[in-house]
């Protein structure tokens, strides 16, 4: 029988993500709570960032992408999202008890939540079940929210590559497909103008 008080208890990650250790909390109901997954990873050790990148990290969950992306850019400023106010509260969490200052977690569907800013880099871990029409929005408010030069910085499973590249070259008129892994593939798209 399972102890249901002990999985009441948040679960504790411990990792290191692009040099920087992290103590991460988070609990069952949220994506990959045992550990940081396989295609944030690989996004994370591909993303190119700058030190003064302003960035969001978008559909946060418990917030690895974007405290990790607050860190590589200590000068910028990281916004997380998500829909999920668990989410939300769990990487603000993150954010506080691992120090990092220049990140702030904000409930928001998509982009609805994130008024006129604008960003250097956005970068997402796109869940696979979503509907092309969703990925869709994505991609345009993306664009929208970027400033000229900045990059939208993508992982999703390999089946969903094909997509995403047209998409990307649909909406961004570029598209890289930066690596691809076993079970996912990174790829990258430039706001030109």
């Amino acid at each position: 029988m399972m102890d249901v008080e002990k999985l009441r208890e948040d679960v504790i990650v411990e990792t290191e993500l692009r040099g920087h250790p992290f103590r991460l909390r988070s609990t069952w109901g949220l994506f990959s709570p045992r550990d940081v997954d396989e295609g944030s990873r690989l996004l994370l050790r591909y993303v190119r960032v700058e030190p003064d990148d302003d960035c969001l990290d978008l559909g946060c969950g418990y917030g690895a992408i974007g405290l990790t992306l607050a860190r590589c850019a200590p000068q910028g400023r990281t916004r997380l999202v998500d829909k999920d106010f668990v989410a939300v509260d769990y990487a603000r969490r993150n954010a506080r008890e691992n120090g990092v200052k220049n990140a702030v977690a904000k409930l928001s569907n998509g982009f609805s939540g994130v008024e006129d800013l604008q960003f250097d880099l956005v970068a997402a871990n796109l869940p696979a079940k979503t509907g092309k029409e969703l990925l869709y929005l994505l991609l345009h408010d993306a664009h929208a929210h970027l400033s000229p030069g900045g990059a939208l910085w993508v992982v999703t499973i390999s089946g969903l590559r094909r997509f995403i590249e047209r998409g990307m070259r649909e909406v961004f008129g570029n598209y890289e497909k930066v690596k691809q892994g076993r079970t996912h593939t990174v790829a990258c798209a430039v706001r030109e103008a």
